[in-house]
């Protein structure tokens, strides 16, 4: 069969790609287009445009309109000739949700695949993603229920990370080792997560800087992303003692004691390592202001919406030093309280699903292909 997938960001490539070798097992004459990464090129040759053409930032988008509708047009084009099986659209709300709406509305079957947050903010975007869509793959389990009281067909296998972290770990070389090649000593890790953008680091590297300089204990290491220039965390780090790792985030995660962590995929990450982690999350006066009048969810991390209480402290937009540190001291030091968020951990794990994820969806959703859904 003929699957066309559209992948905007590294994220997206990176469960795109796997999805596609979960594909490839289950039909071993699948063939692929899509939009995507290097990662997905990896896997298939049949790449159409690289994402990069169409990954702007905030106000950026506003300069690449002509652009971005450019590609679009051409997405649209080679999907019409090329006729596949079904679309399937990765995350990347903005793009993603009109691509649905001309597949669907050329015949096309839409499986979408990591659904966009609608159950966060601007619900009303479900009514679109029921119309254009044939089936919903979630990977959080709370967005079952959330989908289906608006009467949509919605399929829960686990969530990709399993995969990734399972795998990760088959791998790994250990702690000693890893320790041992990048200079670290035998003192205990901090892990320091500070996020992938430059404006995530400004805002949440500097109080953890400071939470560094204040634990002579411990050894802190900072979670470099290696799409960002390293004059990014210099600006910084400079003068420190703090050492930064590129592309080894698992590693990290599962060599350290506590994380200190910016608020996003990461947070599930470290769960999955069983890591006891501190929360942290801060945008300008005005996009916060903006975000409580919208956002529907009592939480930010993905951890506690997932496990559907407090499990661990968030500390959002006021006080950050002065509230991470008094966590971070309860994480390090309260040994009963570590083992209660590690035994929240397990529960949530046990949520998520058995490793083999892309294999279920792969398989699930060629099933429904084969059994040619309305």
């Amino acid at each position: 069969m003929k699957y066309f997938l559209i992948a905007g960001e590294a994220s997206g490539d990176l469960h795109a790609s796997n999805l596609m070798k979960g594909l490839q097992e289950a039909d071993s004459g699948a063939e692929f287009r899509y939009m995507g990464g290097d990662l997905m090129r990896g896997v298939s040759d049949g790449m159409v445009m690289h994402y990069r053409e169409t990954s702007y930032m905030m106000l950026d988008v506003l300069f690449h309109l002509g652009k971005i509708f450019r590609n679009m047009r051409k997405l649209k084009r080679t999907i019409l000739q090329w006729q596949p099986d079904v679309l399937i659209p990765v995350d990347y709300p903005g793009f993603n949700m009109r691509m649905s709406r001309f597949a669907y509305t050329h015949g096309i079957k839409v499986f979408y695949y990591i659904s966009p947050k609608v159950w966060a903010w601007n619900q009303k975007r479900v009514i679109k993603l029921n119309l254009f869509t044939h089936r919903i793959f979630a990977i959080l389990p709370f967005e079952v229920e959330f989908f289906r009281r608006f009467g949509m067909e919605v399929e829960y296998f686990g969530n990709p990370l399993v995969d990734q972290v399972t795998g990760f770990r088959e791998k790994f070389e250990g702690e000693a080792a890893w320790k041992k090649r990048h200079g670290l000593d035998e003192k205990p890790l901090v892990a320091l997560l500070s996020g992938s953008r430059v404006k995530e680091i400004e805002t949440t590297l500097p109080p953890m800087i400071r939470l560094a300089e204040e634990q002579s204990g411990y050894q802190f290491v900072v979670a470099g992303a290696p799409s960002l220039d390293r004059g990014v965390y210099e600006r910084y780090l400079s003068g420190t003692d703090i050492k930064i790792v590129y592309g080894e985030t698992y590693a990290l995660l599962e060599s350290a004691t506590a994380g200190v962590i910016n608020s996003g995929t990461a947070t599930l990450e470290a769960a999955l390592f069983e890591l006891p982690q501190v929360v942290l999350y801060r945008t300008s006066r005005l996009a916060y202001a903006i975000a409580k009048r919208l956002i529907k969810v009592k939480f930010i991390s993905l951890v506690n919406l997932i496990y559907g209480s407090r499990l661990v402290e968030e500390i959002i937009q006021k006080n950050m030093l002065e509230l991470t540190r008094k966590e971070l001291a309860r994480i390090l030091d309260d040994e009963p309280y570590r083992k209660g968020m590690q035994q929240g951990y397990r529960e949530l794990i046990a949520s998520l699903g058995e490793p083999g994820v892309f294999r279920r969806i792969g398989r699930r959703m060629i099933e429904l292909l084969k059994g040619d859904i309305e």
